[in-house]
């Protein structure tokens, strides 16, 4: 995104999200989650284990199954993903200063951390800003963008001052456009029985481990919720995008929703607030997946409440992000 500015600047702002395939395709897609899944972070297996079953049967199996996933959501520009944080980085290009720089990063796939960086030292800045676009902290997540950051940092011969945020799920500025974001949806297509907030799972044994991200989506719903005053039969926390046979963080989405259809709740609205602009866990997982599997248990309608996106309480968001002082 250097060529939107093209000026020298004091600080450079890296939004860094998880990034993408190239195409929706099974090579790339198949490169992609050979990346992915072997960043020990994600899978902590031992590599002499994990890796050979990774290469050589999950994802000869998984990346065609994936690759038909992709191209159910894929744009006309490219994969959501990478289109919706491009355009929020480059709307907030436009609200932040004039000596302040903002590119972007994936930790997997293209445009890498490290080309991210390599455009904010061209514009000489002096302060790094890496703000993942992960509200709730985990290890499987925010710990591996900076290992990104810090490895690209060495092999770039580059210290810039850093200041790093690492979570923001109790943020005012974000639990506030999150519960507009739900007000507002609401307020035009009405309110469902049932509100899920669906957040993407980890495994238990992380958790107990140490991991403090479940704490901080329950933290950050609650936070959500009262704002919204929603009593405590009109909404869930839930679980997705598990995978493997042992146990993740519970209730899971795809059998929360069936037990509800199964129940005879007839309607029912999702929303993800883990996610900061939509992608596969949203458009096709949730708005598709997980809508006929409550489709199909009885339930009458589901429908997705989508990401803040590039919206203009993102913006603002983020923009918030970045001119906090340094410690907060």
């Amino acid at each position: 995104m250097t060529e939107i500015n093209q000026k020298k600047c004091s600080t450079g702002v890296l939004l860094a999200n998880l990034g993408t395939p190239d195409s929706p395709e099974r090579k790339p897609v198949g490169r992609f989650l050979k990346e992915f899944l072997s960043d020990p972070r994600v899978v902590d297996l031992p590599r002499f284990l994990w890796l050979p079953l990774l290469y050589l049967v999950i994802v000869p199996i998984r990346s065609g199954r994936s690759a038909e996933a992709y191209r159910e959501i894929w744009w006309p520009e490219g994969s959501p993903l990478l289109v919706l944080t491009r355009r929020l980085a480059e709307r907030l290009l436009e609200a932040v200063p004039d000596d302040v720089q903002v590119e972007i990063g994936m930790r997997y796939g293209q445009p890498s951390i490290r080309s991210g960086l390599e455009k904010l030292r061209a514009a000489g800045i002096s302060e790094l800003v890496t703000v993942p676009l992960y509200p709730q902290f985990s290890h499987t997540t925010t710990s591996s963008i900076y290992d990104a950051v810090d490895a690209a940092l060495e092999a770039m011969d580059w210290k810039p001052a850093q200041r790093r945020v690492m979570d923001y799920h109790l943020d005012e500025e974000w639990t506030c456009a999150i519960a507009q974001s739900i007000h507002a949806y609401r307020e035009q297509n009405g309110a469902a029985e049932k509100l899920l907030f669906s957040l993407h799972g980890i495994p238990e044994r992380y958790v107990r481990q140490g991991d403090p991200y479940r704490d901080q989506c329950e933290a950050g719903v609650r936070a959500v919720v009262e704002k919204l005053g929603l009593k405590d039969d009109e909404w869930l926390l839930t679980f997705q995008s598990r995978v493997g046979r042992e146990p993740w963080l519970q209730p899971y989405t795809d059998i929360t929703l069936e037990e509800l259809g199964k129940d005879g709740v007839g309607t029912v609205q999702v929303v993800c607030p883990g996610f900061a602009v939509d992608c596969l866990e949203t458009l096709e997982e949730i708005a598709m997946q997980n809508r006929d599997l409550f489709l199909e248990a009885g339930g009458e309608s589901l429908d997705y409440i989508p990401a803040l996106n590039d919206s203009a309480e993102h913006v603002r968001v983020m923009k918030h992000l970045v001119e906090l002082p340094k410690g907060e």
